[in-house]
């Protein structure tokens, strides 16, 4: 691959990846916040993390982007296209509609958008498939996540400013201006068109999804997986409260994970998406879910009272590191694990038991820590990152 090659890839991957996460990280992080400061009622801040339904559910309809929308524009940069133009217009409709008086209007539209953005994010996973030779799946995966991390300080960050300094109306028009800009990488792209399979259209199309899950071995892969994420989406949850209880003010946090903490993922996710050809799929998975055991374990220092700012900057950039990198390497396997033909579905399929396994873990940690504290939360957590590292070593096989 020649340079300008690389910087194609490099820009197109980046582009995409930072512009859906600026929309999805909006309505997750700045946007409760904002309605809060407004005078939004608990209720209807809570309604909003209902916003991030599209990204669990998603799988359910990736077979029908794989099928459909083989165009002369391309395949999935039709899709990519489509659905990028309808969020931007969306998002300049949602600046039209009052957040007080048009609140149930204004929430069918962003769980639009929301849905626009998990369909975006479909397509653009399965380009990226097709875009990465097997060798690139590391750096690729690696611009990937530098990119959601990016996209998550502009839309969980700065938009947050916008919002403070500029007020609804211009941030949302802000917002689609942004997701516009971030289309002219893919409108310059000459895509490759997967070969279509000469049955394809004889069989249904959710048996794409069916048959994904029935493949030899697949089920066995997605337990680890789901396992390799669930230590540190637990200990991380938990991780935040602990900042609000010792006493951290809402700007000390949002500096410290805001800002500390995605610099560190976004390092993270280059690091460790240029070893991974080095070290080998396998190797690398045990040395960042080692180092992520190591973080997790990380947390009991602040929770036992090492409440020093260097030391919170510490922990914080160790953790962030290596929950950048697991999720780095491991969707380099999953690529790894997709088929060309029908790579928005099979890897969605993997992508989506992650998030299940994220937000499941993360919904408990409360509970957990509730009932036997902070350390032994910090504890638990550590012993699955660590149970996932043993069961990749002894049971996992990366031919």
């Amino acid at each position: 691959m020649n340079h300008r090659q690389w910087n194609h890839k490099l820009l197109l991957l980046g582009s995409l990846y930072i512009s859906q996460y600026i929309s999805l990280m909006f309505f997750v992080q700045a946007l409760p916040v904002f309605m809060r400061e407004q005078g939004a009622s608990l209720e209807s801040v809570g309604l909003i993390y209902l916003l991030a339904l599209p990204l669990l559910l998603k799988v359910f309809w990736s077979p029908w982007i794989d099928r459909y929308g083989y165009t002369r524009w391309g395949h999935y940069r039709f899709w990519i296209v489509i659905f990028q133009l309808l969020l931007a217009a969306v998002a300049a409709v949602c600046a039209f509609v009052s957040l007080h008086t048009n609140f149930m209007l204004l929430f069918g539209l962003l769980m639009v958008m929301a849905t626009l953005a998990a369909s975006q994010d479909i397509a653009t996973d399965a380009l990226a498939v097709g875009l990465l030779a097997p060798t690139e799946r590391g750096w690729g995966n690696g611009i990937q996540m530098a990119g959601n991390y990016l996209g998550a300080m502009l839309g969980g960050g700065v938009m947050l400013v916008l919002l403070n300094q500029w007020g609804w109306r211009r941030s949302l028009l802000a917002l689609s201006l942004m997701v516009m800009v971030a289309l002219v990488p893919i409108l310059c792209h000459q895509e490759r068109l997967p070969q279509k399979q000469a049955n394809s259209q004889l069989v249904p199309v959710w048996m794409d999804l069916v048959n994904f899950y029935r493949r030899p071995g697949v089920w066995h892969w997605l337990m680890l997986l789901t396992l390799y994420v669930i230590g540190g989406s637990m200990a991380e949850s938990m991780f935040r409260p602990l900042l609000v209880d010792i006493g951290l003010s809402l700007a000390d946090i949002g500096w410290l994970l805001g800002v500390v903490g995605n610099g560190a993922s976004i390092v993270g996710a280059v690091v460790s998406g240029l070893l991974v050809i080095p070290l080998g799929r396998k190797q690398a998975l045990l040395v960042f879910g080692l180092l992520q055991s190591i973080a997790i374990l990380m947390y009991l220092l602040p929770a036992l009272g090492a409440i020093s700012r260097p030391m919170l900057y510490l922990v914080t950039i160790v953790a962030s590191f290596a929950n950048s990198a697991i999720f780095t390497v491991s969707s380099t396997v999953m690529m790894d694990k997709s088929r060309l033909a029908i790579a928005g579905t099979e890897f969605t399929a993997q992508t989506s038991m992650v998030y299940f396994g994220a937000f499941g873990a993360a919904s408990i940690s409360g509970v957990i820590a509730s009932a036997i504290g902070y350390q032994g939360l910090f504890g638990i957590s550590a012993v699955v990152a660590l149970l996932s590292v043993v069961l990749i070593s002894r049971t996992l096989s990366l031919d």
